[in-house]
């Protein structure tokens, strides 16, 4: 495999954060009862006409704005073909030739120390096709159109990622900049964010493209990492037993952890796009554009360049924190109250937070361990009350619900010892049983010392200050 070099690019469908679909009033709320949310409009029925939702262009300038995009002035929608029983009207309304955002481009860390540019193609606006349903009715396909009309924006990238795990970061950071901008909740079980993965394969030092495979509907970040490893390996053992790679949609099955073939792939010809005759063009301004970059929020790449520059953070701490807009709010709330301990936060959030919320299946906005709470166990680690290894306890039963720190810290005794007294009498009662280990030490074995400090932490029950019986230890080892 390692002759082998793999292509892909996604496409991305955010499903906007409108009340209202892109050419109607109906409900875009999800789950409601099948068939209530879908209006004459949304199923084009003979007589009606389709009126653009003025907010779904506005939430697809921000996205276009946010990635330094080219917005253009002049976007036109239009029909795109196909049947599907889906699809009553036999058509979706996209846009083709003339999308409402053009050329942008992210920038992502797949790794620690890795830095690239994503390109993106454009991001265009379309409704949503209804969904089929199989598995309600014996030997039947139920079909339910409340998706019908819901506006998406489709994200185009280039085909700029080499590795699945390239795409996933990439997926993670268009993820994360849409629910930043507010116009996408990215929850992917409810489908509001879905992935298509394009993905070939090429001899390394080759320019031409292989032939490409389309992954259709991945609803998952861990889905999407596996199913496009599944494709570059497939691909490339078609390629090395001598058979060709045929252009077609594949489904990955998550169960059998495979790719299948769904259907040929279309070309745009097939879909027979014309301008939609019932949609006048969009006209956007140098105003309307002007109006919506003032009102961005601080974006993650801004964030975390504010958190490496002016918090003395590590890039990668950077980039976790500020993957999503629900852990960097936590990280700066905290912060307020312990302004000196930046790093410190950002490592017990990403480490033993991050731990426990994975363990509990919980969301951080729904951790029993409010920021005010971490802030205060950093200070008591800061200003010695505690030591480090005793503060993953207080952590634990501030996690099981026993209160502040302060007050686990004053009910459990855990008060770190620091009186250089107290600290004296263990130490000359470690050297005094192990006479031994101090002639080894004295003749140069220095990890001797990790035994000794050992003992002493041992005796003290953890509570004795470690920096201060290091250095004790030594002066008093000394020959």
């Amino acid at each position: 495999m390692s002759d082998w070099e793999s292509v892909i690019g996604l496409e991305i469908h955010a499903q906007l954060a409108t009340r209202s679909k892109i050419f109607s009033g109906a409900s875009t709320a999800f789950g409601a009862e099948p068939n209530t949310q879908a209006c004459a409009v949304d199923l084009g029925m003979p007589g009606v006409l389709p009126v653009l939702n003025r907010e779904a262009v506005n939430m697809a300038i921000r996205f276009g704005v946010a990635i330094d995009a080219e917005i253009d002035h002049h976007s036109v929608f239009a029909r795109k073909n196909y049947f599907y029983p889906d699809l009553p009207k036999g058509y979706q309304i996209s846009q083709y030739e003339l999308p409402i955002v053009g050329k942008g481009h992210v920038f992502i860390s797949p790794s620690e120390g890795e830095h690239l540019e994503i390109g993106i193609t454009r991001a265009h606006l379309e409704e949503d096709a209804g969904k089929s349903i199989h598995d309600l009715f014996p030997e039947q396909t139920g079909i339910d159109l409340n998706r019908a009309g819901t506006p998406l924006l489709e994200i185009v990238s280039e085909p700029d990622m080499r590795s699945a795990k390239q795409a996933v970061a990439y997926a993670r950071k268009i993820h994360s900049l849409v629910r930043y901008l507010e116009i996408c909740d990215g929850n992917m079980q409810e489908g509001s964010f879905r992935c298509d993965a394009n993905v070939s394969v090429r001899r390394k030092g080759e320019q031409k493209l292989g032939t490409r495979a389309e992954l259709k509907n991945i609803n998952s970040f861990r889905f999407l990492e596996r199913a496009i490893n599944f494709e570059i390996e497939r691909q490339i053992n078609l390629n090395e037993d001598g058979a060709s790679v045929v252009q077609e949609t594949r489904l990955y099955d998550a169960e059998r952890d495979e790719t299948r073939s769904m259907r040929s792939k279309e070309e745009a010809n097939d879909y027979r796009y014309f301008p939609d005759p019932d949609l006048l063009p969009v006209v956007i301004t140098d105003a309307d554009i002007a109006r919506i970059r003032d009102a961005l929020p601080e974006l993650p790449e801004q964030k975390k360049q504010r958190y490496i520059n002016d918090l003395g953070l590590s890039d990668y701490n950077a980039e976790l924190l500020t993957a999503n807009r629900e852990t960097a709010a936590y990280f700066e709330d905290a912060l307020g109250d312990a302004p000196d301990q930046c790093a410190q936060l950002a490592n017990w959030i990403l480490g033993d937070l991050a731990g426990a919320l994975n363990r509990a299946g919980l969301e951080i906005t729904a951790a029993p361990i409010t920021p005010t709470m971490l802030a205060q166990l950093m200070q008591r680690i800061s200003d010695n009350t505690i030591s480090g290894k005793i503060a993953k306890e207080v952590f634990e039963a501030m996690w099981q619900g026993e209160g502040a720190a302060d007050d686990i810290i004053e009910a459990r005794g855990l008060k770190q010892i620091t009186d250089s007294g107290a600290i004296e009498a263990l130490i000359d009662a470690v050297i005094a049983a192990n006479p031994g280990q101090v002639e080894q030490f004295r003749a140069g074995k220095e990890k001797v010392l990790g035994f000794f400090v050992g003992q002493v932490m041992k005796q003290s029950q953890g509570k004795a200050n470690p920096g201060q019986v290091n250095q004790v230890l030594r002066d008093k080892l000394k020959p």
